[in-house]
């Protein structure tokens, strides 16, 4: 015979949340899970509500735009961090039979905070997979399986314990979740050699609107299609990613070179616009700029910091240099031979002497305010109109930029392949970045900059639609309001992140999600068809 909380239970779940007032929130959700899952009367401890004094600490944890955890920004009513992929499932079904509004997150450096806050409607919940993070490497068949929770660090450090001449192609910043940052892509230092994450993605599993849980046969090529770039948020929870593993050298080279503008920066930095995408495609070049003290007192200079990371030894580098990039100068003095798994470290910003251990612990760089925005550029900026932008540039006492090569394989993958759209013809991709430390204090003053500066990039960038990538969300470009669906008005960002593979995405969502149950300021909506959850 069914027990009287059995009873209660199920007659709790199937009521909407304004009817069950009387109850908070969080245990309704709970006395559902309980209800819902393969491994029930655990939950408690993984549910944190504002009175629980870890609820500050676990939503603070990954989150790195201190613009979100600000406190006149909404707050989720509880959080919830499951153990096992059954209790995402679980948690699914709940939320969409009680409506609650629910935020994913797997690493929480969105640059918008949407895995954790939700500007558009409320009461709602985040869906915390940082218990998730198991990495299965299986060197023999040149894979590996990975949860949606694990960083990326930790992903090229359980690669590397297993072998010093596999690697995977994804990010630079190590501390990233691996569920969302695949999803959007995945760009890093070996992207020239073996293109984005994403296409080394062989399979997922995922959590659909349903609460099924369905593996790449399962759901579809049009489902595995768009999860695998479509940015993440809009068709289901990811809890794993099957990769490609690919080969690395035993010996890879890095380096860093800074020109000031008075060391003929300019100069150097129109003939990377050239080399740097058409160079041995073993061979990646970053430039970040910043603003710099000039050797003329009181004055400010542009610092242009070449970083790379070479799939070879230094000698054939120096060759590779001297044949195609001269100008940068680079001595072997300047180059470090390392492992590939050192390079990591290297580009990542770690000191040098840093043990890859620390790869496990999924440290970043310290939280701050910050506010970005990217762009894509097709046609070398002219060296005169260099001068007129560090202008503009230097009005910002937190500016930065990072000007990010493309060409080699990412030149030879159809735009279509993935709805990561962003390939031949594009010879650089641009973030765009002010950061300041006194909150709210001089907000204003940075945002409206870094809006001016955006601006004044147009001419330089991309056009119709002027690009920019779905793994910098940039709410400037527009958001969906609370309960709107309207796919006109998702055509202001959406298109700028996927181009034609917008319409493709949005007949996708419209299959497998036409109540929009997985939706945020920038999610994919369906079409019309139906009403909302």
């Amino acid at each position: 015979m069914q027990s009287l909380r059995s009873i209660f239970v199920t007659f709790v779940v199937l009521l909407p949340v304004s009817l069950t007032n009387s109850i908070p929130i969080d245990e309704t959700f709970s006395q559902c899970l309980t209800l819902h899952s393969q491994i029930p009367n655990q939950f408690p401890s993984a549910i944190y509500t504002p009175t629980n004094g870890s609820y500050n600490s676990i939503l603070e944890s990954t989150a790195q735009n201190l613009r979100y955890l600000l406190p006149s920004v909404p707050k989720p009513e509880f959080i919830f961090t499951p153990f096992h992929d059954s209790q995402v499932q679980a948690a699914v079904i709940c939320a969409k039979q009680l409506g609650i509004h629910m935020r994913v997150r797997s690493g929480g450096h969105d640059y918008e905070g949407l895995s954790f806050v939700s500007l558009i409607e409320k009461p709602f919940m985040i869906l915390d997979l940082v218990k998730l993070r198991k990495v299965n490497v299986d060197i023999a068949h040149n894979t590996a399986w990975i949860q949606a929770g694990a960083t990326i660090g930790e992903v090229y450090y359980r690669i590397s314990e297993k072998s010093a001449v596999h690697g995977f192609p994804a990010g630079l910043c190590t501390a990233l979740g691996i569920g969302g940052h695949i999803t959007g892509g995945a760009y890093g230092p070996m992207m020239r050699k073996y293109g984005l994450g994403v296409d080394n993605a062989l399979d997922a599993r995922i959590v659909d609107a349903n609460g099924r849980v369905l593996d790449r046969k399962a759901m579809g090529e049009d489902l595995f299609w768009a999860i695998s770039g479509g940015g993440g948020g809009s068709f289901g929870i990811i809890l794993w990613w099957k990769i490609k593993l690919v080969p690395v050298p035993q010996t890879v080279t890095v380096f860093t070179v800074t020109k000031s503008l008075e060391q003929g920066g300019n100069r150097i930095l129109y003939k990377w616009q050239q080399v740097a995408p058409n160079i041995d495609q073993n061979l990646f070049i970053r430039v970040i700029i910043l603003p710099g003290n000039s050797s003329v007192p009181d004055q400010r200079t542009v610092t242009t910091s070449y970083n790379a990371l070479f799939l070879g030894d230094a000698n054939r580098l120096l060759q590779v240099m001297k044949r195609s990039f001269p100008e940068l100068g680079l001595t072997r003095k300047d180059c470090l031979e390392t492992t590939w798994i050192k390079s990591v470290l290297y580009i990542a910003g770690f000191p040098n002497g840093t043990a890859p251990e620390v790869l496990l612990q999924a440290k970043s760089t310290p939280k701050t305010y910050f506010k970005a925005k990217s762009d894509f550029v097709r046609e070398v900026i002219p060296e005169d109109s260099l001068d007129a932008l560090w202008k503009i540039f230097l009005q910002d006492d937190g500016s930065k930029m990072i000007w990010n090569p493309y060409g080699g394989q990412m030149s030879r993958i159809a735009e279509s392949a993935t709805p990561f759209p962003h390939r031949k013809g594009t010879l650089y991709k641009i973030m765009h970045i002010t950061k300041w430390l006194d909150g709210e204090k001089s907000m204003a003053k940075h945002m409206d900059w870094i809006r001016k500066f955006y601006s004044y990039m147009a001419p330089y960038v991309s056009k119709y639609p002027r690009e920019a990538y779905v793994n910098y969300k940039d709410l400037d470009l527009g958001m969906n309001q609370k309960n709107n669906t309207s796919f006109l008005k998702a055509t202001s960002w959406g298109y700028r992140y996927f181009k034609g593979n917008f319409n493709r995405l949005v007949k996708v969502k419209t299959k497998v999600d036409p109540s929009n149950f997985f939706r945020h300021e920038q999610s994919i909506p369906p079409l019309p068809t139906g009403g909302r959850e």
